[in-house]
Parts: C-alpha cells; sequence; structure tokens
C-alpha cells in the first residue's frame, strides 16, 4: 500500500487485489489452525503433567482474574513449547510440493530441471537420528534450544522454508497459541465416558490437511475466578 500511495507502482492496487490476498490468507488457514489447535489440545489430553504444568505458567503470567491476551503470549515460554512441540509431532501438512528451477545434485542424487521435489516433513519430524524420542510427546525438548519454525531449522519445518514457506505463519501461530492458551487458562478438561488419558486416540484422517480421524470431545469445566 506504501508502494501504491508513492507512485511508484507498475500497476493498480486496488480492492480485487486485497480481497485476493485475504482470500488466500483466511481461507488456507482454517482447516490447518483448527486441525493443528486439535491435536495440541489432543496431547495436553494425553499427558495431564504437561496440562497442569501450563496452567501454572499461566496462572503466573496471566493470574486467575482475566483471560490470555495477544500481549501476555511473548511471556509465556512454556506454551510456544508445547506449541512446537505439537507442530512437530502432529505436521498438519505432511508433505510439500516443489519444483527445481535448475539442474543440481543433492547429496550425490542428480535432479534435472523441473523436476517435482516433496518434502516428507512428518518422515523429519519423527527422525531419531535429530529428535531423542521422537514419537513422545516433550515440549521440554526445547529447553534451551534455538530451534524454531520459521524455516531456519530444517529439522523443523511444518511451515515449510524459503520463498514458497507458507505466508500466513505468523497469523496462524498467533491463532494456535492464544486459542490453546485461552483453552487451558480458563478450563479444567475432562475425557467424556470414564476414558483414560492414555487411551485417548491419535488415528489420522490423511488428506491436504492431515487431522483426526474422529473430531476431539472433552468436557470443560471453568476455572478462573471471573
Amino acid at each position: 500500500m506504501d508502494i501504491m500511495q508513492s507512485g511508484e507502482a507498475k500497476f493498480q492496487f486496488d480492492r480485487r487485489h486485497i480481497k485476493a490476498i485475504l482470500f488466500d490468507m483466511l481461507i488456507a488457514a482454517m482447516d490447518t489452525t483448527a486441525s493443528s489447535t486439535e491435536w495440541i489440545l489432543t496431547e495436553l489430553l494425553r499427558h495431564p503433567q504437561v496440562t497442569k504444568k501450563l496452567q501454572k505458567e499461566l496462572q503466573q503470567v496471566v493470574g486467575l482474574d482475566r483471560m490470555v491476551e495477544e500481549s501476555d503470549l511473548e511471556n509465556l515460554n512454556y506454551l510456544d513449547m508445547v506449541v512446537k512441540e505439537g507442530l512437530r509431532l502432529h505436521p498438519v501438512a505432511p508433505l510439500f510440493y516443489h519444483e527445481s528451477m535448475e539442474d543440481c545434485v543433492v547429496d550425490g542424487f542428480h535432479v534435472q530441471k523441473g523436476s517435482r521435489i516433496i518434502i516428507n516433513c512428518y518422515a523429519i519430524h519423527r527422525d531419531p537420528n535429530v529428535w531423542p524420542e521422537p514419537e513422545k510427546f516433550l515440549p521440554e525438548r526445547f529447553v534451551g534450544s534455538s530451534v524454531d519454525f520459521r524455516g531456519r531449522d530444517f529439522q523443523l519445518l511444518p511451515f515449510g522454508s524459503g520463498r514458497r514457506s507458507c505466508p500466513g505463519m505468523q497469523l496462524a501461530v498467533t491463532i494456535v497459541r492464544l486459542v490453546v492458551a485461552q483453552l487451558v487458562h480458563c478450563f479444567e478438561w475432562e475425557l467424556p465416558n470414564g476414558i483414560q488419558p492414555c487411551d485417548l486416540d491419535i488415528d489420522e484422517k490423511f488428506g491436504i490437511v492431515t487431522c483426526r480421524e474422529k473430531p476431539l470431545m472433552a468436557i470443560p469445566t471453568y476455572r478462573l475466578k471471573k
């Protein structure tokens, strides 16, 4: 918009372009963000000790007199670890599709220009050579770690990397962190029908977005003072 208003742009930017950009950002973010949130809540229900630790951090930072606000997120370090671990264990887009721009050699393999390249981030995220006990939900693995999900660390790529990475990454991460924080902070959660945490299924339904095969069901009890 600044470029357009300065008169330096070589094309006209109008309401149609704004609509297209917002459509791309919001439509693509709906299923992925909802699925990421559901997977993280699933793991929290399967690991009550992690939930209690997260609630303790939320109580210390936010208190029990109000809901979590976006301005609180930068002070919630354990929440950040929980979200990272959820995105590692359950990437909602497990495969990324790329095309080689020129002939190249990658790890001894000759790749021709125009080749379709499929990146299996699901396998990368569960590589035992990189992640100790990769099948376990362990947010503490990120204590003291600089590994992030913004594409600079190739062992964690829930949003891809480089110019083809997800343009809505910041929006998605903010929404997921805020929703998870509010749900954990405002409510105690219980599984229905006497289901034990260890028995909660984590079966996947594969598609463009990898979501739970069955929707998550849990019973909330309000815990804030107001």
